[in-house]
């Protein structure tokens, strides 16, 4: 998700990868634009300084690595999951990488991406 390079189509503008289909045996591209997501769902969290969150706490994600941790809330969800509403849309937000969940430098908890809303 994100990438740009090798997708080996002419285009009046940089194309993204923005969603794959398994099913349909599709690769969805788009604008950078189309690229950006406002939250994202992350399962299988292992809390690992704090207990399980039963209400929604504000706090800092790392969704990429080397990248700065964004500001975001983080809603608790059932089984093992939460929703995480960033501050600002984020670029590229990929299922199946990790998201670590921090409070300054405190690792919170961690899991991995499931989802995104573009």
């Amino acid at each position: 998700m994100g990438q740009r390079k090798g997708i080996g189509i002419a285009a009046a503008e940089p194309l993204y990868v923005v969603k794959l289909d398994p099913v349909m045996n599709r690769v969805i591209v788009g604008n950078r634009a189309s690229a950006v997501s406002a939250d994202c769902l992350v399962g299988r969290m292992n809390w690992v300084s704090i207990a399980e969150p039963t209400t929604p706490i504000r706090a800092q994600v790392q969704v990429r690595y080397r990248s700065p941790a964004v500001p975001v809330n983080v809603i608790p969800l059932e089984n093992e999951q939460v929703k995480l509403v960033f501050d600002e849309p984020q670029f590229s937000i990929t299922p199946g990488q990790a998201a670590v969940i921090y409070e300054g430098e405190i690792v919170l908890g961690g899991g991995i991406i499931s989802g995104v809303t573009p």
